[in-house]
């Protein structure tokens, strides 16, 4: 039998990339971290992890591991919480999201959630796509409203395997100008245009994306401005401190003397999606799901 101590050894070691960073985060000596993995291995026959001089990554038996293990560590922490509510017959539910995803869909799915379960008690964390997905695999959280670009998804080992992604919507950015900027009339912009441009940025994600997307294109970009906040990053374009790249769902509330023009294929798109740890069907849990399907199939109808 596979010892459920040893799995979250390894799942820490997978976190941290060395016996000596999971011995600190788990209080143990590096030894007893190696010891455990060891008797992880000869229970299975198999080795889970390469050692090498650059620290320690998983082997293909390491990863399916890895998967369980946060499989593992969701199941119980759910477990905890039914046991929890059974002395007031209340079922609790707690949603990640990232600020533009959460404000646009959470509230609408909520209600319908409230409509036919008015039992389940909601709590609702912001987070990015890098903290909440691990939060999901661990049980700290039992969705997590996310979006990823035309990569897998964030959120480091394990997360393929022990997850289930729900696709709602595709999100593409547009390029933000100030109203009396010469381009400001263009049908379409391609980047590599706007070369010569200052930007001001609404998320280092995006930032990252136009980073590489020029150094394809043989530029680097003038960024004079990250926030974290796309509201902010507007505000600031329309002052006349340059452009920015903003989702479509975070183009509201409009504001003045700002235009908005669409990038040419291929359009850097975010894709939106609620993560489930795998495995998990329970009522109220899927009627989330659904409700965010639905609120995000009418957000589409309306864009």
């Amino acid at each position: 039998m596979i010892d459920v101590q040893r799995l979250r050894v390894l799942r820490t070691v997978a976190e941290h990339g060395s016996f000596n960073r999971a011995a600190q985060a788990l209080h143990l000596t590096p030894s007893a971290v190696s010891q455990h993995i060891a008797a992880l291995e000869r229970s299975l026959g198999a080795r889970v992890v390469a050692r090498s001089t650059r620290g320690v990554t998983l082997t293909a038996a390491g990863r399916i591991m890895v998967g369980a293990a946060e499989s593992v560590a969701a199941e119980l922490a759910h477990a905890k919480q039914r046991v929890d509510g059974l002395g007031t017959g209340r079922t609790s539910l707690t949603v990640a999201t990232f600020t533009s995803g959460g404000r646009l869909l959470l509230p609408g799915a909520l209600a319908r959630l409230a409509a036919t379960h008015p039992d389940t008690v909601v709590h609702v964390r912001e987070s990015e796509p890098e903290e909440s997905l691990p939060l999901v695999r661990q049980g700290a959280v039992d969705v997590a409203l996310a979006y990823h670009f035309d990569g897998p998804l964030p959120g480091g080992p394990g997360s393929t395997s022990a997850l289930t992604w729900t696709a709602l919507m595709d999100d593409p950015l547009h390029v933000v100008l100030p109203e009396a900027h010469p381009l400001s009339g263009r049908a379409a912009l391609d980047i590599t245009e706007l070369a010569a441009e200052p930007w001001v940025l609404g998320c280092l994600k995006t930032e990252a994306f136009l980073r590489r997307h020029a150094e394809r294109a043989g530029f680097t970009p003038d960024v004079r401005g990250t926030t974290t906040d796309y509201f902010f990053a507007r505000s600031l374009v329309a002052a006349g401190m340059g452009i920015s790249l903003i989702p479509t769902i975070a183009l509201t509330p409009a504001l003045p003397g700002l235009r908005t023009v669409p990038i040419t294929p291929p359009t850097p798109t975010r894709h939106i999606g609620a993560a489930t740890i795998r495995g998990r069907d329970h009522a109220h849990l899927t009627t989330l799901i659904e409700a965010l399907g639905e609120q995000a199939d009418e957000e589409g109808n309306q864009s």
